[in-house]
């Protein structure tokens, strides 16, 4: 971990990311990279595997994504690494436990003892010696419930489908998503660390069910329209099989904005390899700006693989945290938006 960057008072940079699952993971891992404090701020709609069987057996918030951010944040010692190897573990077998994570199973123990959830992942956290917290988006379980289209002989016709596993999965197109309850509270430190945010980072992510969830919470999307922080935006390297089987880059902007008009950020971070014509970025410079936002591209994936790569993925989210601190003017414009340099 590196805490180079520097804010204007010598500290190390605030940053928040904001997500779930293994695209949030890879945030995490970029970020932890540049700062010690680095907030995760977790979407709590699992319903599948170990997480649903323990929010409905329970009552808890589901620990799956929570978990995982956890283990992102955790310090690299050997020491702790045994731990996290541990938090990571998932049972094998038939009985009980099976398909269990050994963390999913502690982060509920910890919140049933202590009453209170965001106190059990600060004692996470402590054994994982995380500098920065894991905290969920809202801190009661949430739903996810979608209008998908094209599971009828009659493509205009729309089905409502409810829970995350079954709109992640779904053979039809996704057009809107919702979250149930309706308007549900943010968890109140993860609006603080908001608002104290040098740096405010959005996905990358399932789009329906990890990213636009942060944005339908109306205590969170005001919280990061009204930060001051530097907000941007990770798009994914490629659709995903079924949640947005056919989407182009630009598609991804203009369902965000729909989901959320109100909602800007200031660059939307881009894969070069993975809009590679001028007409295409054209197009996607043009739905950038619907947010406020320029399209930075970069090379920020693994070789081979539609995985974000954690040092190039920092590297880019360093020179925009720069760019913010010095004040500096934006880089030079290339066709719909700004090239980076690879990382090294």
């Amino acid at each position: 971990m590196s805490d180079d960057l520097l804010s204007g008072d010598g500290r190390a940079p605030r940053i928040v990311a904001l997500g779930g699952g293994h695209g949030l993971y890879a945030t995490l891992s970029a970020a932890r990279r540049l700062s010690s404090d680095v907030t995760a701020v977790v979407t709590v709609a699992d319903d599948g595997g170990s997480s649903g069987r323990l929010r409905g057996e329970l009552g808890v918030i589901p620990p799956g994504d929570l978990r995982m951010a956890l283990a992102a944040l955790a310090a690299r010692e050997p020491h702790v690494q045994t731990w996290t190897d541990t938090v990571q573990h998932r049972f094998g077998g038939t009985g009980a436990l099976a398909g269990h994570s050994v963390g999913n199973l502690i982060l509920a123990g910890l919140t049933e003892v202590l009453g209170d959830s965001v106190a059990a992942l600060d004692v996470v956290a402590r054994l994982l010696e995380i500098q920065g917290r894991v905290l969920p988006m809202s801190p009661v379980a949430l739903d996810i419930e979608a209008d998908v289209v094209g599971l009828e002989s009659d493509p205009r016709v729309s089905r409502c489908i409810r829970g995350q596993v079954a709109v992640a999965t779904t053979p039809g197109k996704v057009r809107r998503v919702r979250l149930l309850p309706a308007n549900p509270p943010a968890c109140p430190d993860a609006l603080q660390a908001i608002d104290g945010a040098d740096l405010v980072v959005l996905g990358p992510g399932s789009w329906f069910s990890s990213v636009i969830p942060h944005v339908l919470v109306p205590e969170l999307l005001d919280g990061l329209s009204r930060a001051s922080a530097r907000k941007v935006l990770v798009l994914n390297l490629a659709p995903e099989p079924g949640e947005t089987a056919g989407f182009s880059a630009e598609r991804h902007l203009h369902v965000l904005c729909q989901h959320a008009p109100a909602f800007r950020v200031d660059h939307v971070v881009v894969d070069s390899a993975s809009v590679p014509s001028a007409r295409e970025r054209d197009h996607l410079c043009r739905a950038a700006k619907q947010l406020g936002a320029d399209v930075v591209y970069a090379d920020v994936a693994e070789d081979g693989t539609h995985k974000h790569h954690a040092g190039k993925l920092a590297a880019v989210l360093e020179r925009l945290a720069t760019e913010q601190q010095a004040g500096a003017a934006p880089a030079e414009r290339t066709s719909g938006g700004r090239e980076s340099t690879t990382w090294r």
